[in-house]
């Protein structure tokens, strides 16, 4: 059976909208059809039918989570994922002192509740760079592959 990804955001401007997009399609690449949805549209229990989950936001205020994302956050406090593999991504401005503190405080909840990280966050700036749009797309391949071997 194949492993099941799903990536869920939070995003104010669009920018991490754009940003889990390009991730889903490097899923694509990587051989995995990822389930996509807005944190708004998810409750955290919905996690646990995932084998892989990639977690992004935007940062608001000084590093912190969008309010949009604030009821998912919360949920995880409940949730044993231990098994399940995961990596979190976002955007931010570097303008602010703690840039993409959203992203950070994700990955923190991700560990405290036993996920796997498998790959470094992607942080970006604003909006994505050509390059940017590569990495992301990179990293959704790479998550797909590591998701393989993991469950053969």
């Amino acid at each position: 059976m194949m492993p099941k990804v799903i990536i869920i955001f939070a995003s104010e401007t669009g920018n991490t909208a754009d940003i889990a997009s390009k991730i889903a399609e490097g899923v694509r690449q990587g051989g995995l059809d990822p389930v996509v949805k807005d944190a708004f549209d998810t409750d955290a229990e919905e996690l646990l039918a995932y084998d892989g989950i990639l977690l992004g936001s935007g940062t608001t205020g000084d590093g912190d989570l969008p309010y949009e994302a604030l009821d998912l956050y919360d949920g995880l406090d409940t949730l044993d994922l231990r098994g399940r593999l995961a990596a979190t991504f976002g955007s931010g401005d570097t303008a602010y002192d703690l840039f993409c503190g959203a992203v950070d405080t994700l990955e923190k909840k991700l560990i405290e509740r036993e996920a796997k990280i498998v790959l470094p966050s992607l942080k970006i700036d604003v909006t994505m760079s050509p390059d940017e749009e590569t990495q992301a797309l990179q990293m959704g391949k790479h998550f797909s592959e590591l998701l393989l071997q993991e469950k053969d």
